[in-house]
């Protein structure tokens, strides 16, 4: 919401501050919030179901680009508000259809006894 918000009436926060934001969030778990899915959650999901659907290439492209303008909003010094408002829709869109399709459709293929080790995954 802050990205979308950035340079905007809306926003309470400076872009300078959004942009710091962005990098703390990546740094203090965003980023390995991706690696879970992408290292422990798929593969597992793997070994029940295939993952050869739409909705989980997707979300994989979605991980690079969301990586990428994570990238550039923290490597450069200028503000690019466009790219912070890209940022804040891709985000957005990407938790709502992992929330909505992703989690549960991994969560009908797991057996229950998976489902118990892979609840943190599922439900952060």
């Amino acid at each position: 919401m802050k990205l979308s918000r950035a340079g905007t009436e809306k926003s309470k926060l400076t872009e300078k501050e959004i942009k710091n934001e962005v990098r703390e969030f990546w740094e203090s778990g965003g980023q390995e919030h991706f690696r879970e899915e992408e290292e422990i959650l798929l593969p597992t999901f793997a070994q029940h179901a295939s993952i050869e659907q739409t909705e989980i290439v997707e979300m994989l492209l979605e991980h690079v680009k969301i990586r990428a303008l994570i990238d550039k909003i923290s490597s450069t010094a200028e503000i690019d508000l466009d790219t912070m408002h890209e940022l804040g829709s891709m985000l957005e869109a990407h938790v709502r259809k992992e929330e909505r399709i992703i989690f549960p459709m991994i969560e009908m293929a797991l057996p229950e006894e998976v489902l118990q080790k892979m609840a943190p995954y599922l439900h952060e």
